[in-house]
C-alpha cells in the first residue's frame, strides 16, 4: 500500500479555508484508492467529533507559533521534518510557503506534487517582508518540487511565463446540495449574501461602504472574520448593529448553513481578487447562487460567459447588486445556470480522480 503525507494545512478534518476543504474531500478518496494517509496538523483546529471524520485517514499535530506572520513557516517546518523522519511514499504539500523545506524532503527520497494557491506575494494583507517570503518560497518550489498543481488555468500561465515550469490543472470542486430548508429570518432570494475572509484583496471595506444602500432595501447577511479581530470585525459588527436588515454570522463550520445561505441568496457577492479558482465561488456556484464578482481575470475564468462581474466601487457594487434584486426571473436563470456550469466543470468527483493521477505518476517515476 502506498503511503501519502498531507503537509501545509490545519489538519483533517477542518472547515478553515479552501485547503481544509480540499483535504476533506481528497483523502477519503485517497484511502478508497488504497492509500496509507497521514495529514499534518495543528493542534485544537480540527473537530474530531465530526460525522464525516473518516477513521482510515491519519493525524499528526506537531508545533508551531500561531501568529498571522509566522504559523504557515513554522508549522510547515515541523510538518517537514517529521514526514522526512517518517518517510511517506509521496507528499501533497499545500502552499509555496513551504517550498523551503522542499530540499528535506527531496533528500529522503519523498517526490513531492505541491499545490501552489493563488499569487500570494500580490495580497494586500502581507507587508513587504512576508510578500519577499512568498516570493522566495515560489521560486523555491520552482526548483524543487517534482511537480505542480495549478488550480487556475490564469495561475498556470503565470507560472510558465514567470518561474519557466509547468504543472497539472486541477481546480477546486464543488458539491451540488439537495434542496435545503431556507435559514431562519429570510426568504427565498430576498436577500444579499456575502462570505469571505476580511482582508482587503476581498474588496470587504468597498462591500461594507455599499452596504447601506443595499440594507435599505434588502436584508444583507455577512459572513466570515479576519480571524485575528481588528477594524474589519469592528466594522462588521458596526454594521450589524446600526442597521436592522444587517446580520453578521462571524465565520461558519458548518456546511449545512452555508450551503443553504448561498442556495437560497438573491445576490451573493465575491470580492476576491488575487489567487486563482476560489474554492467559495466555486461552491457558491454549485450551491446555484446568483453571484456578482469582481472583475478580475480568475472570477472570469470560473464564471464563464454568464457571470455578472463589476468593479471594486461601492457606488458600482450597490448599484448593480439591487438592479439584479429587481429581476427574480433572471436570478434563477443565473442560478440554474451557476449549477450546470459547477457540475460540468468544477466535479469534486474529477477533483480527486486528477489529484490521485499525479501522485500515482510521482510513484512510477
Amino acid at each position: 500500500m502506498p503511503s501519502v503525507a498531507v503537509i501545509g494545512t490545519r489538519g483533517y478534518p477542518s472547515y478553515y479555508s479552501g485547503f481544509e476543504t480540499a483535504v476533506r474531500k481528497l483523502v477519503p478518496y485517497f484511502a478508497c484508492a488504497g492509500w496509507d494517509v497521514t495529514v499534518y496538523g495543528r493542534r485544537g483546529a480540527t473537530r474530531l467529533d465530526d460525522p464525516d471524520l473518516d477513521p482510515r485517514i491519519g493525524s499528526r499535530m506537531t508545533g508551531g507559533l500561531e501568529t498571522k506572520s509566522a504559523s504557515t513557516l513554522s508549522y510547515g517546518l515541523t510538518s517537514t521534518l517529521d514526514a522526512a523522519a517518517r518517510r511517506p511514499d509521496v507528499a501533497l504539500v499545500m502552499n509555496v510557503a513551504n517550498g523551503y523545506y522542499l530540499p528535506l524532503l527531496k533528500a529522503r527520497g519523498i517526490p513531492t506534487l505541491v499545490n501552489v494557491d493563488g499569487l500570494e506575494w500580490e495580497r494586500a494583507k502581507w507587508g513587504t517582508l512576508a510578500k519577499r517570503v512568498f516570493r522566495t518560497g515560489a521560486s523555491c518550489t520552482a526548483r524543487w518540487a517534482n511537480d505542480l498543481v495549478f488550480d487556475a488555468r490564469a495561475i498556470e500561465k503565470y507560472w510558465q511565463d514567470t518561474f519557466g515550469v509547468g504543472g497539472t490543472f486541477i481546480p477546486y470542486g464543488g458539491d451540488v446540495p439537495p434542496a435545503l430548508p431556507v435559514p431562519e429570518g429570510l426568504t427565498h432570494r430576498g436577500y444579499v449574501l456575502l462570505v469571505a475572509r476580511f482582508v482587503p484583496e476581498n474588496s470587504i471595506v468597498e462591500f461594507f461602504d455599499a452596504v447601506p444602500a443595499i440594507a435599505a432595501r434588502h436584508p444583507v447577511v455577512i459572513v466570515g472574520s479576519s480571524g485575528y479581530g481588528g477594524e474589519l470585525d469592528d466594522a462588521a459588527q458596526s454594521l450589524a448593529a446600526n442597521h436592522t436588515s444587517v446580520s453578521w454570522l462571524g465565520h461558519l463550520s458548518n456546511d449545512s448553513l452555508l450551503h443553504a445561505l448561498w442556495q437560497h441568496a438573491g445576490v451573493y457577492f465575491h470580492g476576491h481578487s488575487v489567487g486563482g479558482t476560489n474554492p467559495s465561488l466555486v461552491q457558491a456556484m454549485a450551491a446555484g447562487a446568483p453571484t456578482l464578482a469582481r472583475d478580475t481575470i480568475y472570477t472570469r475564468e470560473v464564471l464563464g460567459s454568464g457571470g455578472k462581474f463589476v468593479a471594486a466601487n461601492p457606488d458600482a457594487i450597490a448599484k448593480t447588486v439591487l438592479q439584479m434584486m429587481d429581476s427574480p426571473i433572471e436570478l434563477d436563470e443565473a442560478a440554474q445556470s451557476n449549477v450546470q456550469r459547477a457540475e460540468q466543470e468544477y466535479s469534486w468527483k474529477q477533483v480527486c480522480e486528477d489529484y490521485e493521477a499525479a501522485l500515482r505518476a510521482l510513484l512510477r517515476s
